[in-house]
């Protein structure tokens, strides 16, 4: 069996990997971010003497592919996913969050596999295996597959996979700036979510609504992504405030001033799809590419991306 490095703790990384190391193979996991979580995050804060967990990048997903379904029945079994009926209402499908946070079933996937958290891959060589760079540390292995943001691959691979560079570079995707709020009373708005895509606000939910959510009233707001360019590089605590006004004036309710509130810059949030194959694999360099930007630009996509991938390493001798 295989030596293998998966570049990237994803959906779409985890997923492949834990195809690879059901079917055997030695898989080891790098990842640059702190923990489980990756555009599934949750970040915690104390407020009010709470520890309250915020939903700052994808809100909740839906599954139509019976693969992802059956993925999302297991998770369901473990308790790490359950259904958000406020979600469903805007988008038609059955809707699906994380618990305690959007991060729960990632974390799940992560339990038993061999993932390096606080890694980052710096640069990548191809000798008579694959050399991962990683500041300090150092990676070999016989086959080498990246899961990270189109962007974040194309960088990466450039220099060592000229073609599937290019593949990743040829993706653009759209900014987010998201806002975590809290409010010491419920602010004037009745429904859970707000879906507005050519308002500055694109998209708000009441994070405390959500399945399994302790805590004061919160909220994550998402801004458009012409508005998230327009303020591309405002600070951090300025976006925030700016931000918050801006959603009150656009619901036109009574302004709350928040007891708490944070901003976070998703610089690849929305990537383009490509719409061709779901992930790609040189089976003579040894190397592979999945992603959500290969597949579609949702959680369901960079699943069906990674199981694609690990099937094209597994067909091949």
């Amino acid at each position: 069996m295989s030596e293998i490095i998966v570049i990237g703790a994803g959906m779409a990384g985890l997923t492949c990997a834990g195809e690879l190391a059901r079917a055997g193979h030695s898989v080891t996991i790098l990842d640059k971010g702190r923990g489980p979580g990756g555009r599934m995050a949750a970040r915690r804060a104390e407020i009010a003497g709470e520890t309250v967990s915020f939903d700052h990048g994808a809100q909740y997903f839906t599954a139509r592919d019976p693969a992802f379904q059956r993925r999302i029945a297991e998770w369901q079994e473990q308790g790490v996913v359950e259904r958000w009926t406020a979600a469903e209402k805007a988008d038609g499908d059955a809707a699906w969050v994380g618990v305690p946070g959007m991060n729960g079933p990632i974390r799940a996937m992560a339990q038993d596999l061999d993932v390096r958290w606080g890694v980052r891959a710096e640069a990548l060589t191809r000798t008579t295996g694959w050399f991962v760079d990683a500041g300090t540390d150092s990676f070999e292995a016989d086959i080498l597959l990246v899961c990270v943001p189109a962007e974040q691959a194309s960088e990466l691979l450039e220099p060592c996979s000229p073609d599937f560079g290019a593949i990743a570079g040829s993706v653009t995707s759209e900014p987010c700036w998201a806002v975590m709020a809290a409010f010491a009373q419920k602010i004037g708005l009745d429904a859970d979510t707000v879906r507005m895509p050519d308002a500055p606000i694109s998209w708000a939910a009441r994070n405390s609504a959500k399945p399994h959510r302790t805590g004061s009233e919160t909220w994550v707001l998402h801004a458009s992504p012409q508005k998230s360019r327009e303020i591309i590089d405002m600070p951090q605590e300025e976006a925030a405030s700016h931000l918050v006004e801006v959603f009150f004036d656009q619901m036109g309710i009574e302004r709350s001033v928040p007891i708490h509130s944070a901003a976070h810059r998703w610089l690849y949030a929305m990537p383009a799809s490509l719409n061709g194959e779901s992930a790609h694999y040189d089976a003579e360099a040894k190397i592979g590419i999945a992603g959500d930007y290969l597949h579609s630009p949702r959680v369901e996509g960079a699943f069906l991306s990674g199981q694609a991938l690990a099937s094209k390493v597994l067909r091949t001798p």
